[in-house]
């Protein structure tokens, strides 16, 4: 008995006690899918896109074996696994979260705050099980498992990246061509992503009221602080907020001009978002990233970079210049600073300068032993 308030999820809220159905094993699954939904978005909180792609996982894993969570075993799992790592060649980010999804759902069926053993054992005889154990999964063993071609642009490449941008605006100005306007908004996109540090789907999504003063330093004006509201979010929570403390002075005064001559002129009525499209409409990250390849691509960089290459080259740059690597944690918003380390990749010469300062200070330690 489940006492207190009825959790979300619960098997009696989605099957007839004692009701004999004429497809009983596809009407329990259906309830037991609808249930677990329930659970995560009213009882967890969860984000709507982030549930569907659970249950999609945990529908494949049922199709794959052909057979109901209650008969679930590890060994069907353990086959299923083999052909998305042999056959699929998923990404190992991808099976991990195809694991985790079917192991939170053998966890929701075999709570006892929800019902569901007692329901199949009265129905079929047996109960669900947990079938997915430390010996079957892949541990996160690190933090970054993306491509590993993807890197920092160097600062002679971020230059020529910026300078491309610029000279497209100058471009279709002279030539009389449209799009003069979009193209000077992609430019000073581009840098904005860099100057803060952001995320694609981050840079998107600001509006000109996300950026507030700093009293510590009042020569950025309006511009010392760029508050994010569409942070990276963790398995289906809301988007994490953070503040980023504004650095680039030059940076400052690309978005100036641009809010003072070019936005005004693409504004739609009553919009605050910062970058629009010809239509109106707010800018994808999708469009985003086609102006980044564009340029990338004229200027022969590997094709493998992408706009976050941009966010990776902020994190680099300013711990070659220095800056303390917890307030770069802090500015990009990672909760562990490992997660920080893999966005850095210092250049050759500034490798070269810290080994010649430790070698500075190790040669009179071994010259006075000696």
């Amino acid at each position: 008995m489940v006492s207190g308030p009825v959790p979300h999820g619960l098997a009696g809220l989605y099957l007839a006690s004692g009701v004999a159905f004429l497809r009983a094993e596809e009407t329990v699954f259906e309830a037991m899918v609808t249930g677990w939904r329930a659970q995560l978005i009213g009882g967890r909180g969860l984000r709507e896109d982030y549930v569907t792609g659970v249950v999609r996982a945990v529908k494949q894993f049922h199709a794959h074996s052909g057979s109901w969570p209650w008969l679930w075993s590890a060994g069907e799992f353990d086959e299923w696994m083999l052909d998305l790592v042999s056959v699929r060649q998923l990404a190992p980010s991808t099976i991990r979260g195809y694991q985790q999804a079917v192991a939170q759902f053998c966890d929701y069926l075999t709570s006892p705050h929800y019902g569901w053993v007692a329901e199949c054992e009265q129905r079929f005889g047996t109960h669900p099980i947990q079938v997915c154990h430390g010996w079957n999964t892949t541990r996160h063993l690190q933090d970054y498992e993306g491509r590993p071609g993807r890197r920092p642009l160097t600062r002679e490449e971020l230059q020529a990246l910026f300078d491309r941008a610029d000279a497209e605006v100058e471009r279709r100005l002279v030539s009389g061509r449209k799009g003069a306007l979009p193209a000077y908004r992609d430019a000073v996109l581009l840098k904005v992503t860099y100057a803060w540090g952001l995320r694609a789907n981050e840079a998107v999504h600001l509006d000109v009221t996300d950026f507030y003063r700093n009293a510590h330093a009042p020569e950025f004006g309006q511009f010392g602080i760029l508050h994010v509201r569409h942070g990276k979010s963790s398995k289906g929570s809301p988007p994490k907020r953070r503040s980023v403390v504004t650095l680039r002075d030059w940076a400052v005064e690309s978005v100036k001009d641009y809010l003072e001559h070019v936005w005004p002129l693409m504004r739609a009525e009553d919009s605050t978002a910062m970058w629009l499209s010809e239509r109106g409409t707010r800018l994808r990250t999708r469009e985003l990233s086609d102006r980044f390849a564009e340029y990338r691509d004229d200027l022969g960089l590997d094709r493998v970079l992408s706009p976050h290459a941009l966010r990776h080259s902020y994190a680099t740059h300013l711990i070659e210049e220095g800056v303390d690597p917890k307030f770069v944690q802090q500015q990009l918003g990672h909760q562990h600073q490992s997660t920080t380390s893999i966005y850095t990749k210092v250049s050759g010469d500034f490798a070269n300068t810290m080994m010649r300062d430790a070698l500075k200070r190790l040669r009179p330690q071994t010259e006075g032993e000696g």
